[in-house]
This record gives structure tokens, C-alpha cells and sequence, in this order.
């Protein structure tokens, strides 16, 4: 019996020992797992080693200050260890970790050391594409700061051109396309502004330069539906002017084709937009033609719109409460732009305004591509005040006129002319006209040419102070009447002056008319002496 229980209980024993060896061998098969170390598949005790482990694992636990500490450490003392690369950019991506404004900073200058020192490496472009990352999480919404955006653009811009073999491209073309939408809301935005305001330059400038850089937009169909809005606007304010009728319609088909063209772009381009109707419209309304999308547009715009994200009502609460911006409608196929379109701006509108306005008046051909702004008034002097032409008003010939710049007095008998109507002297109140040409840089200071004496007026004038009389007596041998002057006032009865006081004022009952001393009661008067009491009395002091 007994023999049977030793049995059971060595058993039982066993039974027991097998799961703590089952856990001793996975342990000792954890330890020599390998896989997750980034670097080599051999388990090294080598000091560097060592040191970059213990930074990688700092900085998993969020001490970024010791995961540094640890790694400037093994590139001082080790620094030709084959960490050294990895620990370059570890260094980098410490402080990006971090966050904030300092340490993305640092983080910053850490990635373009690291680009500077691996230019060739895999790595290089990572570097590359967590500086616009960096960027990227400081962006304002559009109607802020853009300064982030752009630098984001640019870098992300640089990362593409310079590492196109990356694995990280479809990436950084994707944020790219995110950036360049922020950037082409700013500018739509600012454009629809200039509109409600009647600022049609700036409403074409601004709408311009998003149609001609960013054309992956999300309101590309509404950009240039407002942009050919806003010809159409400048069309019919042209015809309001006072022009030759030649020059005026040469004016107003000129812009009619521009407001074509964008609304024919919408049709083509954007073929499946949401607001290619009203472009159809609109064509319609003016007795143009619609055009035809082919099948690359079409399958083009339908790609594009199938991309865009639907917004949500989560898309929309996380909106009013995130500082970023959204990108939620940035398309996600096509090519973003890569190199820097012209941008158009409102003294580019105004110029091209001269060159459309004297094309027109002169009856010239309109030049190629678009011409921006003009047909109002204040295009048109603003276009005069760049010294551009200006139209005749009122000759109504159908030729082309232009307004030259006035001329100063010259030999030719191009001169200003002024009238001043000067009083006769002789005639008994009538006036006589007389017309000063101004001469060449003489002013204010040419005399009048002298009159003709048929109406009674003296030879010169100037010297008859031009008919007004002198104000004064007829002689000049009278003597002027004496000035008028105020009486003398009385005595002050504050003055102190011997026998001025008068006698009632001096105090009676004193003898030889002296004032009485009064005694002063010094009861009032404030002293800072306390009263002595005790043995103070006693101190002299």
C-alpha cells in the first residue's frame, strides 16, 4: 500500500514539474526571439549595442530626455558603430515624438542633418517625409496663417522629386494633395469675398490662380463658374460706358469669350461636378454651344469625384473643436502639382485691362488667352492712373480714340486756358472776361494778356488792381480819424498800492490809523512733537 501511494505522489509529481519547464523553455525561447530588433538577427552583448537598446526602449515608455541622453552617448563614444545611422535618426524622431513647437523644431534641423549626412540611405527619404509631417500637423484652417501650408507643400514637393523610388511616394503625393486643397480653399475663399464686394480684379485674380495651380480642387466646377460670373459682370458694365460703338462691342465679346471658356471648362474638365448644370446653363442663356466631355474626361472627373470622402456628422463636430484644417473632400486619385504655377495677381489684372481696353478702342485683334479685369470705371481709371488710354467720351464715330496725356504750354498751342472775371473800374459795375493762357512752368504767377480797351478797361489791369477800389477816404491827403480806445478801468481793490486802498478798509481804534496786533491762536497749528510725560519731562533733548 505504501508502495502504491510513493507511486502516485512521484506521479503526481511530475505532472507538476511539466508546465514550469514548458514555461522555462518559452522564456528561454523569448529571450533569444530576434525578430523585433530592426538591425541584425544575431543576439549581441556589445556595448553599443546595449546603449541603443535601452534608448529604444526609453522611448517606447515616453522618456524622450534619456532615449536621447542614451544615444548621444553611443555616437560620442562609438563612432564608427554600424547604430550609428539608425541612431542619428532615432535622435530626430525623439523630439518629433515629443511635440510641440520647440521640439518640432529640433526635430526638424535633427532630420536635416540626417538627410545631409545619408543622402543615399532608405532612411533619407523617412527624414524627408516626417519634415513635411512636420509641418502638416501645424497647419491652420485656410482662413489663417498659411505659412505652415506652404512649407508643407514644398517639402512634401521635395520628397516626390527627390526620392521617386520610395516606397513612401503614394504617401506623400496623398498628403500633398490634402496640403494643396487647404491652399486652394484660402484663395477660393478670399475670391468669393472680392466678389460680394464687387472687386472683380481681385475676384478674377484670386479665382485665376486657384483654376491655373490647383486644379484637383474640390470646388473646381464653382471656381470657375464664379470666375465666368464675374466676365460676364464686367461685360455688361462695359456696355454702360460712353464708347464708340465699334471699340464697345469689340470690348464686350472679348469678355463674353473669357466667360465662355470657363464655363466650357466646367462642361469638359469637370464633367461630373455637382454644379456642371449651371455651367450648361449659362451657356445656354448666352447662345453658346455646349461641348462634349470625351470619355477620358469623363472617366477623369468620375474617378475624382468617387474619391472624395462624404463628410459625416463626426467629420463635422470634430471640425468646430479641431484647430487643423479638414481635408476630408481632397481628392485621393490624380496628380498633385508639383512645380510652382504663375501666380495672378491684381496689378497682373489691371494691366492686362489696358492691353484688352486699347485693343479694343484701337481696333485691334484681342490678343490670345485671357485678359483680366477692366469695363468698369474704377478699372478704368485705374487703368488712366497707370497712364494707360483712356476713351474720348462723346465722339461717337466708331473710331479708335485715345486720351493723351495733357500737355504744358507750348510753341504748338497745346495749352490750358483758364477765364477770370474781373470787375470793371470804369463801367459801373459790369464784368469783362478775359482769357490767361498758362505758360510753360509759370504757375499761378503768368499775368493776363492784355485786353482790348473797347469795353472801358484800362490797358492793364493789374495795374488798376483789376476795377476793385481801395477801402479808405476818397484824398489820401486826409487825416484818419483817431482810434477808438476803452476807457480807463478802476483801481483793483486787490492791488497793494500806497493810497490806493480805499479809507474804509483801514481798521479803526488803533492808534496813528496802524492795524491792531491780533494774537494768534497756536491751539490749531500741527506739530509733530509728541508731549513729554513721566521722566521725559526731565530730558533735555
Amino acid at each position: 500500500m505504501n508502495r502504491f501511494v510513493t507511486q502516485v505522489s512521484a506521479v503526481c509529481l511530475c505532472l507538476a514539474m511539466v508546465p514550469a519547464a514548458h514555461a522555462i523553455g518559452k522564456k528561454k525561447k523569448k529571450q533569444t526571439d530576434l525578430s523585433t530588433n530592426p538591425l541584425g538577427n544575431v543576439n549581441s552583448r556589445q556595448p553599443d549595442k546595449e546603449l541603443f537598446d535601452k534608448a529604444m526602449t526609453a522611448m517606447k515608455k515616453g522618456k524622450y530626455d534619456v532615449a536621447r541622453l542614451d544615444l548621444q552617448t553611443l555616437l560620442n563614444t562609438y563612432p564608427d558603430t554600424e547604430y550609428a545611422m539608425r541612431a542619428k535618426l532615432a535622435v530626430g524622431d525623439t523630439w518629433y515624438k515629443e511635440g510641440g513647437s520647440a521640439a518640432l523644431t529640433q526635430a526638424e534641423q535633427e532630420y536635416k542633418d540626417f538627410i545631409t549626412f545619408f543622402p543615399n540611405t532608405p532612411e533619407a527619404a523617412e527624414a524627408q517625409m516626417k519634415v513635411g509631417d512636420i509641418y502638416f500637423q501645424q497647419m491652420q484652417k485656410p482662413d489663417r496663417d498659411p505659412q505652415n501650408v506652404m512649407h508643407a507643400e514644398t517639402e512634401y514637393r521635395q520628397m516626390i522629386q527627390q526620392f521617386p523610388d520610395s516606397p513612401l511616394i503614394p504617401r506623400a503625393k496623398q498628403r500633398l494633395r490634402d496640403v494643396q486643397e487647404v491652399l486652394a480653399a484660402r484663395q477660393f475663399e478670399i475670391g468669393q469675398f472680392y466678389a460680394t464686394h464687387e472687386n472683380w480684379p481681385a475676384t478674377i485674380a484670386r479665382l485665376q490662380t486657384v483654376a491655373d495651380s490647383y486644379p484637383l480642387f474640390s470646388h473646381s466646377d464653382q471656381t470657375l463658374i464664379t470666375l465666368g460670373d464675374a466676365y460676364v459682370t464686367q461685360a455688361q458694365l462695359a456696355g454702360r460706358l460712353n464708347l464708340p460703338p465699334k471699340g464697345k462691342a469689340t470690348l464686350i465679346a472679348a469678355y463674353n469669350d473669357r466667360a465662355v471658356d470657363a464655363y466650357s471648362r466646367v462642361v469638359t474638365r469637370y464633367a461630373m461636378a455637382p454644379h456642371v448644370e449651371d455651367a450648361k446653363d449659362r451657356l445656354i442663356a448666352m447662345g453658346r454651344p455646349v461641348p462634349e466631355p470625351t470619355q477620358a474626361q469623363l472617366a477623369e472627373s468620375e474617378a475624382e469625384e468617387g474619391s472624395r470622402t462624404t463628410v459625416k456628422l463626426k467629420d463635422r463636430a470634430m471640425l468646430l473643436v479641431k484647430q487643423g484644417p479638414s481635408t476630408v473632400h481632397a481628392a485621393r486619385v490624380g496628380e498633385p502639382t508639383l512645380t510652382d504655377s504663375t501666380q495672378t495677381t491684381a496689378p497682373q489684372v489691371r494691366d492686362s485691362t489696358v492691353t484688352l481696353f486699347n485693343a479694343a478702342m484701337k481696333g485691334e485683334p484681342i490678343p490670345p488667352g485671357p485678359t483680366y479685369g477692366g469695363g468698369t470705371a474704377a478699372g478704368l481709371a485705374a487703368a488712366t492712373s497707370a497712364g494707360a488710354s483712356a476713351p474720348s467720351i462723346g465722339t461717337g464715330n466708331g473710331t479708335a480714340v485715345e486720351m493723351e496725356a495733357v500737355p504744358t504750354g507750348n510753341s504748338s498751342g497745346n495749352s490750358t486756358s483758364v477765364e477770370i472775371i474781373n470787375p470793371s473800374a470804369n463801367s459801373g459795375g459790369g464784368t469783362s472776361t478775359e482769357a490767361a493762357p498758362a505758360a510753360a512752368g509759370a504757375g499761378n504767377t503768368a499775368a493776363p494778356a492784355n485786353g482790348a480797351a473797347g469795353d472801358g478797361a484800362p490797358a492793364n489791369p493789374a495795374a488798376d488792381n483789376y476795377g476793385l477800389k481801395p477801402v479808405g477816404p476818397a484824398t489820401t491827403n486826409a487825416a484818419l480819424p483817431p482810434v477808438d480806445k476803452p476807457a480807463p478801468a478802476a483801481d483793483q481793490v486787490n492791488d497793494v498800492k500806497a493810497g490806493s486802498q480805499p479809507a474804509a478798509q483801514v481798521q479803526t481804534g488803533t492808534k496813528k490809523g496802524k492795524a491792531k496786533n491780533v494774537p494768534v491762536d497756536k491751539s490749531k497749528e500741527s506739530s509733530t512733537k509728541k508731549k513729554k510725560t513721566g521722566l521725559d519731562k526731565l530730558n533735555p533733548f
